[in-house]
C-alpha cells in the first residue's frame, strides 16, 4: 500500500523558499516511492515566507505599497490580500526588516517601524477587517513606536514636541496622547505573529537578545533596554495597562509591545494562525508520514518556531516525523517531542538556491532509500 505523506518544510532562510524546500523535497521521496501520495504544503510560523504561504493557500491577491524602511527612505513593500479580500497579511520585513540595511547601516538606536504602520495603514485602506502581522526579520528595536506613530499616536517630551524618529529619542519620552489613533482600528481584529516568546525588557528581553544581530554593541544594549523600560513606564501612566512582559511582546524588537499597547493588537505563535488557515490538523490526520524540514533548527527557542510546532502536531496525531535541517542547535534534548528522526542535511543554507536544492533533495533521496531496505 502506497504511503500518504505530508511534506511540510519552512523556509531554509538565506537560500530556499518554503516552497522551493517543498518540491526538492518531494523530487527526492518521489525518485524512490513514485507511487506515494504526497501533499504538499509549505508552512511559515509569522517569520519570513508568511505571505508567501498564506497567499498560495488562499488564492490572494498580492499588493504592493511604497513606505518608509528603517531610515527613513521608500521601499516598495510587498504584501497581500486572502479570504476574498477581508484578510491582510504583512511581513513588517518588508518595511523595518534587516534585509533592507547594509551592514554599515544597521543601528538599533537610530532605526524604527514606521513603515510597518504605513503597511498596516493601506491594510485599512483596501477594506480588510483583519490584518495579520508576522514579526520576523526586524533591523528595528525602537518598541513599536514608529509603527504606532504612523497610525496617529503621538509620542511627546516634556514641552509637548513630537520625539523624531527611533529609540534613542525616548529618553525624552514625557507622555503619549492615543487620542488621533486611526479609528479604524477599533473594528478590526489586529494580530501579530510571532516565532519567539521574548518579553519586551529584561535578561531575554528584546534589546538583550535581539539587540546584536541588529547592530547593537554592549553599551547600545544596555542603553536599549533602558530606552524600552522609559517607554514601557510612560505607556503604563498612558494607558493604565501593562504588557511589557507578556510573551512575545519583544517580538521584532518590540514591534509586539507597541501595537499591543497602543493598537488593541493580539499576541499569537504564528503557526498557530497559519496552521489553523492551512488545515493543517486535518491533514495531517490524513497521512502516515510528515517530513518537514527548515535551515537551522534552534531547539533552545523551538517552541514557537513552524517544524518543531508542526511535530508536535503530529505526534499528539501518533504520526512519524522527519525533519531535514541545515544544522541543529541546542543539543538534542527536546528533539523527540517533536521528531522521530532529524536528517542533518549540511552546509546548505550557506550556498545558492540551485546547490541548496539539490543537497536537500539529496539527502531525502539517501534517506528514503534507506528506509525502503
Amino acid at each position: 500500500m502506497s504511503p500518504k505523506v505530508l511534506i511540510a518544510p519552512q523556509e531554509f532562510k538565506g537560500t530556499l523558499t518554503a516552497a522551493q524546500a517543498a518540491q526538492a523535497i518531494m523530487r527526492g521521496f518521489r525518485s524512490v516511492h513514485e507511487t506515494a501520495e504526497l501533499n504538499v504544503v509549505p508552512i511559515a510560523d509569522g517569520g519570513a515566507g508568511t505571505v508567501d504561504v498564506l497567499l498560495a493557500a488562499g488564492e490572494g491577491q498580492e499588493r504592493f505599497t511604497f513606505v518608509t524602511d528603517p531610515i527613513g527612505r521608500p521601499v516598495k513593500a510587498r504584501w497581500g490580500l486572502i479570504d476574498a479580500g477581508k484578510t491582510a497579511v504583512i511581513e513588517m520585513a518588508a518595511a523595518s526588516g534587516l534585509s533592507l540595511l547594509q551592514q554599515s547601516e544597521r543601528d538599533p538606536m537610530k532605526t524604527h517601524t514606521y513603515g510597518t504602520g504605513e503597511l498596516i495603514r493601506a491594510a485599512l485602506d483596501a477594506g480588510a477587517t483583519r490584518i495579520l502581522v508576522g514579526a520576523g526579520g526586524s533591523a528595528t528595536c525602537d518598541g513599536g513606536v514608529g509603527a504606532a506613530s504612523a497610525l496617529g499616536v503621538a509620542f511627546l517630551d516634556d514641552k509637548g514636541g513630537h520625539l523624531p524618529l527611533g529609540p534613542r529619542h525616548l529618553g525624552r519620552l514625557a507622555k503619549i496622547d492615543c487620542s488621533a489613533l486611526d479609528p479604524r482600528l477599533a473594528k478590526v481584529q489586529l494580530e501579530v505573529l510571532t516565532d519567539v516568546r521574548n518579553p519586551l525588557l529584561g535578561e531575554e528581553g528584546s534589546a538583550r537578545i535581539y539587540g546584536p544581530q541588529k547592530g547593537a554593541d554592549l553599551d547600545d544594549v544596555e542603553r536599549l533596554d533602558d530606552l524600552l523600560e522609559q517607554l514601557a513606564r510612560v505607556t503604563r501612566e498612558a494607558t493604565g495597562q501593562a504588557h511589557e512582559q507578556e510573551a512575545g511582546a519583544g517580538a521584532a524588537g518590540g514591534l509586539g509591545f507597541g501595537l499591543r499597547a497602543f493598537c488593541h493588537a493580539q499576541l499569537r505563535r504564528g503557526f498557530d494562525v497559519i496552521s489553523e488557515a492551512l488545515g493543517l490538523f486535518a491533514k495531517v490526520n490524513e497521512c502516515d508520514l510528515v517530513i518537514t524540514g527548515e535551515g537551522q533548527l534552534d531547539l533552545q527557542s523551538a517552541y514557537f518556531k513552524g517544524p518543531y510546532a508542526l511535530g508536535r502536531l503530529a505526534h499528539m496525531q501518533k504520526k512519524r516525523v522527519v525533519l531535514f535541517a541545515g544544522a541543529v542547535l541546542g543539543g538534542s534534548s527536546g528533539v523527540r517531542d517533536a521528531f522521530d528522526e532529524v536528517v542533518v542535511v549540511g552546509k546548505g543554507a550557506q550556498v545558492e538556491p540551485e546547490r541548496a536544492a539539490q543537497q536537500l533533495e539529496d539527502a531525502v533521496t539517501r534517506w528514503a532509500l534507506r528506509q525502503s531496505r
